[in-house]
């Protein structure tokens, strides 16, 4: 009974943002991003990266994350209870032995005779089996399968989310280390530009409106350095902790951005197949699917249902009298029920039963709907990144031959110190922004593998044993 499930289709596109997908982006860095629509996603994308210490990051956070060893222990409890589950359709078998020593009152029995005291020893067997006749036990069984594709798919999507936030997390400390050295460099170059303005204000060449223009800058550098070194020791406790240590234990491997490689061909996978793929894309289908089934049990609760039933005893006031045939009893039969009159519960039931079907059809939708969107999202955020990246490299090497030429005409007499000072601080201010959309760019790339689902399928090596 109820509703059979079938995997609902995939949204007839073939592509994920309005128009054309990017073929590739600009080149920035040297490195051009390609996109390939339908290749398939790696199941180990973060070696991409090309870092052996990243790599044992992950080995170590796969093998001692609490989070990962959890989502497994509930995805094999689910399995078990799947496994329970088929004793439905075998006879349920008891077996009793029993001993006592009673005194029998005959005046119940409205005799006059005196009460008696004995002994009685009992064997007992029954056997019961329910026929399934309207799927009710079957639909039960289909959803706790269900519920373990939707404790399979969690398991996995708990995967990918530890690797997302350790390499993203690995990324974000290199850049937080280098954007801080870089800071610290500029704090200095623009203390030594406030000494020297210092000077020739006293010196009466220049206004002091200069000098307190150097502190404004000076101050405003110093105050980005605070936050720098907070979000650096919260990245190395997050690396700690998924790496399933206490902060005090925690010692991850300094990773330079300089040690990444940033992967230059990527793949896209085509819609039909990312909602095969996704983690939560799988969750809310199973959880789908375990509506369905649902629907089916309380239909099925609706109807007859029949059980037959058998029972043998042997009973005696003796052990050695146990088996004589004067203490046999058995029974045979079947009971046929169905429910009457339950004030609308069974009804009911079913009715809710369909409307959290339907319920969870529409967040199944919901799930690919934002799945699709964020393919989109991290494509185009490529294309920007590099662009974006592309410019600051741009302005990098014009704030580097600024300096140089800043330097060769202070040597010539044609500049000052202080105009030196000036150039190195832009060149400086200019790297520190190149580290920003250098570190974007490669947590976008995490991004877009993350929005592909992981190439989870590809590597059940890497999976902690997950099938």
């Amino acid at each position: 009974m109820g509703p059979d499930f079938h995997r609902p289709a995939a949204p007839a596109v073939t592509h994920y943002g309005r128009g054309a997908d990017p073929v590739q982006t600009e080149r920035a860095e040297g490195v051009i991003q390609r996109f390939t629509p339908g290749a398939d996603v790696a199941g180990d994308w973060w070696r991409l990266f090309d870092s052996t210490r990243l790599q044992g990051l992950v080995d170590e956070a796969l093998a001692n994350n609490p989070g990962l060893a959890a989502a497994q222990a509930s995805l094999r409890a689910s399995a078990d209870d799947l496994r329970a589950g088929y004793g439905i359709f075998y006879p349920q078998v008891r077996a009793d032995a029993a001993a006592t020593r009673e005194r029998l009152s005959l005046a119940e029995l409205g005799e006059s005779a005196r009460s008696s005291v004995f002994n009685l020893f009992t064997l007992s067997a029954s056997a019961s089996y329910a026929l399934d006749l309207f799927g009710g036990e079957r639909r039960q069984l289909e959803g706790l399968a269900a519920e373990v594709d939707v404790q399979r798919a969690t398991a996995h999507a708990t995967y990918l989310t530890l690797l997302a936030n350790l390499v993203n997390t690995v990324v974000a400390r290199a850049a937080y280390h280098a954007e801080i050295d870089a800071t610290r460099e500029l704090i200095r170059l623009q203390g030594e530009q406030v000494r020297l303005a210092k000077v020739q204000y006293r010196a009466g060449t220049v206004p002091y409106s200069d000098v307190l223009s150097l502190e404004s800058g000076l101050a405003s550098s110093e105050a980005t350095l605070p936050p720098l070194q907070q979000q650096l020791a919260q990245s190395e406790v997050l690396l700690a902790t998924l790496a399933g240590h206490v902060p005090a234990d925690g010692a991850a491997p300094e990773i330079e951005l300089p040690d990444l490689r940033l992967p230059a061909d990527l793949p896209v996978s085509l819609p039909a197949d990312l909602v095969r793929q996704r983690p939560d894309i799988l969750v809310a289908e199973a959880t789908a699917h375990a509506a369905s089934a649902n629907v089916g049990v309380a239909t099925a609760a609706l109807l007859p249902s029949v059980t037959l039933t058998g029972a043998y005893s042997a009973n005696g006031n003796a052990a050695s009298r146990l088996f004589a045939s004067s203490g046999k009893a058995w029974s045979f039969g079947a009971d046929v029920g169905t429910p009457l009159f339950e004030g609308g519960t069974l009804w009911l039931n079913r009715k809710a039963a369909i409307e959290r079907y339907d319920a969870a059809l529409a967040l199944y939708r919901e799930t690919v709907l934002a799945a699709f969107g964020q393919v989109a999202d991290a494509l185009a955020a490529l294309d920007h990144d590099a662009a974006a990246l592309r410019a600051e490299d741009e302005a990098l090497d014009a704030a580097r031959q600024a300096l140089h030429l800043t330097e060769t005409q202070y040597q010539a007499g044609l500049a000052t110190y202080l105009d030196v000072l000036n150039a190195d601080a832009q060149y400086h201010q200019a790297a520190i922004d190149e580290l920003q959309a250098l570190a974007v760019r490669y947590q976008d790339t995490v991004a877009l593998y993350v929005a592909l689902g992981g190439g989870w399928w590809n590597d059940r090596s890497h999976t902690g044993g997950l099938p």
